[in-house]
This record gives structure tokens, sequence and C-alpha cells, in this order.
């Protein structure tokens, strides 16, 4: 049963009442990794007025040796028990903003960056709004890609096995107040989808990192492994993170004019435009790994080429179809990010992606609604279609010159980002791959 509090009060009272042994404190790196310490309940008070100091300078991104003492100030309205920590002596958990010793918000903190670019938002009067498709798949262990199952898209038992694990991962997930709207499985083998029901944006950034948790924590306890890498199979569809989105004022969905072609308003058109103008500079954000772009080619439905359609599940962003009545429910599909991505800096670039489409007035061109994977360089070159990225330092020389994302994520985690994905791909290029050795060096 999921609990809701408020305040510091609200979150000390349940403590007490619960008897709760351990209360984790969770924010995550630049990179998007989960990072946490816990503190006992006689330490909850201080931690709750004051927050919990720490060294900064161990930290991914975060601050230098010279300059490392760091807060971290826990939100009691994301308290929750950790589902997988229950019994006699519960284990509960608050997502922390990171401060510095004056008090002021850390320029390095990914949820910082969020909720900046959200106060602007709410500033011009609207609510962002998020519903994130995550993929991933389960292995036997972490160090081999040995699946569970041959089963294909929605197939059910006794095909897919994974049945059982989303079913306990459901129920861990509801337990933390995080509503689910259907989960299946997906194309390649061992490969599962459980969807969640759209939210604010800073609380559905929240939600990414706990159900990346959760449904790891719940492969742990029955011993198998479950991974959001990209392409982890080679010859199989990869996992993407296909992000549903819209702009609210009030209880009025901005994006829905019951007047206009595919029921899309000026500002749905304008935000569009946005994201596909800038795709290519904040892909390195939103697909961030050397193995993202394995995913990121033609012929396994991951969308590469900058485009949008209605139905069209090849393009890069798609409008689901309206349902008569169901004006709410007008979005635009964002498919080309992957699971394994910061969810705190890949939902701000994307929507400041959108803003500045609205705030310049972008021209949307006419969509694409044949298969653009059928379509020869030449045609694609005819229809003004261009492709993402096609590595990561491809996608790294497009942020760099980015001004949008500069603003968007500011200049220290702008740096620290660039500097860190540089060094990935040093790694990678120098690295002598086994393809090599079985390619080369019986030939060579």
């Amino acid at each position: 049963m999921s609990i809701l509090c408020k305040t510091a009060d609200d979150v000390k009272k349940i403590v007490k009442e619960k008897d709760i042994s351990f209360i984790q404190f969770w924010f995550t790196d630049v990179l998007g990794f989960l990072k946490s310490f816990a503190v006992t309940p006689s330490e909850l008070d201080e931690g709750l007025t004051e927050g919990m100091g720490f060294d900064g300078s161990s930290i991914e991104g975060f601050a230098r040796i010279e300059e490392s003492d760091m807060i971290a100030m826990p939100d009691p309205t994301t308290f929750q028990l950790v589902p997988w920590r229950s019994g006699d002596k519960p284990v509960a958990r608050m997502f922390c903003d990171i401060l510095q010793p004056d008090g002021s918000n850390y320029e390095g903190d990914p949820r910082y960056v969020l909720k900046r670019l959200l106060k602007k938002v709410a500033d011009m009067g609207y609510t962002y709004y998020l519903g994130p498709e995550l993929e991933y798949f389960y292995f036997r262990d972490n160090k081999c890609t040995e699946i569970l199952d041959r089963g294909g898209y929605f197939d059910s038992r006794p095909v897919d096995l994974g049945s059982n694990l989303r079913r306990e991962t459901i129920f861990a997930l509801q337990s933390m107040g995080i509503q689910v709207e259907y989960s299946h499985h997906e194309v390649a083998p061992s490969q599962h989808e459980i969807d969640l029901r759209y939210n604010e944006g800073l609380k559905m950034a929240d939600t990414t990192m706990t159900y990346r948790t959760v449904v790891k924590e719940i492969a742990w306890q029955n011993d198998v492994y479950a991974t959001f890498m990209p392409k982890p199979i080679f010859g199989e569809n990869g996992s993407g993170m296909h992000v549903h989105q819209s702009l609210f004022k009030g209880d009025k969905n901005t994006f829905y004019n019951k007047d206009a072609e595919y029921h899309l308003s000026d500002t749905a058109r304008h935000y569009i435009a946005g994201i596909l103008k800038h795709a290519p500079e904040i892909t390195a954000v939103t697909n961030q790994w050397v193995n993202s772009y394995k995913r990121l080619v033609p012929g396994y439905e991951a969308p590469v080429y900058v485009s949008w359609a209605n139905r069209n599940r090849s393009a890069m962003v798609r409008v689901p179809m309206y349902k008569p009545g169901k004006e709410k429910a007008t979005r635009i599909e964002f498919r080309s990010p992957d699971p394994s991505c910061n969810p705190y800096l890949a939902f701000a670039v994307m929507l400041g992606a959108g803003l500045e489409g609205i705030e310049k007035k972008y021209e949307l061109a006419d969509p694409i609604e044949q298969d653009i994977f059928e379509m020869t360089g030449q045609e694609r070159k005819d229809r003004g279609i261009t492709a993402l990225p096609g590595n990561l330092y491809a996608a790294i020389l497009e942020t760099e010159k980015s001004e949008l994302v500069k603003k968007v994520l500011g200049e220290h985690i702008f740096n620290k980002f660039i500097e860190n994905k540089k060094i990935e791909w040093d790694r990678y290029r120098t690295h002598v791959s086994q393809f090599e050795i079985d390619q080369y060096l019986p030939r060579l």
C-alpha cells in the first residue's frame, strides 16, 4: 500500500508508526546511475531539516575534490516503503535534491536541471506530462545474454516465461504508488515492457528511476538479471524508451484542437517541429552510450530518421490516433530514446527542444506516412529526411555545438557530460573486439 506524505512531519510520523529501520536517501549522478545511503530513524530529524552531508568528489560529474562538500536534502513527498526490504523492519526511501553548503541548489544535480526547466514551464502556465514505455531484457545473470524464453510480441505463457516476474514487479510498483497501465512480452526473445501511467514531469523522472530499480530488484530476488542495455543481443530488436508527452494549461490539453488536421494544435505542431529540428543535438543525452547506437540502425524497428507521422512507427515522432472524447490523451510519442539514459536530463532536453519550437514558432513539415526503411537513400533525400547520428562520437559532436543543450543542462553538467562521453568513446575506439580477432587475426 502506497504512502502519501506532504511534509517532514508526515515522514517522521510514518517512520515511528511502522517502526522503519532505515531510510534510504536516493539521488542520481550525471550519467543517471542511482546513488543512495541510509540513515537511521535517530538521524532522520536532522536529515529532514538540514540535509545530510557527503563527499561530492566521489560522484560521477559532481564536484572537484577542492569543493567536494555536498548536502542531500530529501523531498518528503517522495517517501515510500521499499517493497523488496519488507518484513518486521521495513526500509523506506526518499529522493533528494543536492545542495551546496550554503543551501543553494547544486548546478551538477540532474534533478535540479529538470526542476529548473519545469519552473520555467510553470511560469508560462504549462504542466508537462510524460508517459514513458521502457523495454528491458531478462537474462540468466549479468555475465552473459542467456535468454529465459523465445517469446515474441504479446506472446503469453507458456512461451512468455517472464510473466510472473512482470506481475511481481507490477505489484511492487503499485505498492510504491506507481500506476501501471499494462505489461507484455516484447518482440525479441526474453524482452519485456511495463507501461507507466502518465504523470507530471518531475514525478515521472523519479518514477523512471524507481521503475528501473524495482525491475532489477525483483529479478535479483528470483535469481535472474534484468537489463536496460539498449542492444544486448546481436540480430534482435534492442530496447527503446518511447516517451509520450504533452503540455497542459490547467485541465486543458494544449496539444488538442478539434478543428485542426490530426486534431493537433499549433502548440503541438511547433513542439514537434522543435523536437525534429534539435533531435540530432539532443541524441547524445537521450541515447548516451556506445551501445545505444547498435540499436539505432535500420531494420530493427528503432527510428533512425528525423521525421514524424500519424500511425507510421518507422518515424521518429508519432502522433497516436485520436479517439473521440479523449481530448486529454492527445500527445506526441518521441520514439528514439532508450531506457538506459538519465531520465532527468533526457526529459529536460526533449522538453527544451519542444519549447524552443513553441517560442520560435517552428513550422512543421508534412508527415511521412510511408515506411521510411523501405525508401532508397535518394527517396529520403528528396523528401528532406535526415538521419540521427550514427555513433556516440557523431552524437557528441552535435551536442558539443548545441546552444540549446548547454542552456537546458547548464554549463556544469554540459561540460561534465561531454567530457565523460569523450572518455567513453576513446576507450571504445581503442578497444580490440572479439569481432576483430575473429575477422582479421587469421587472415592478416
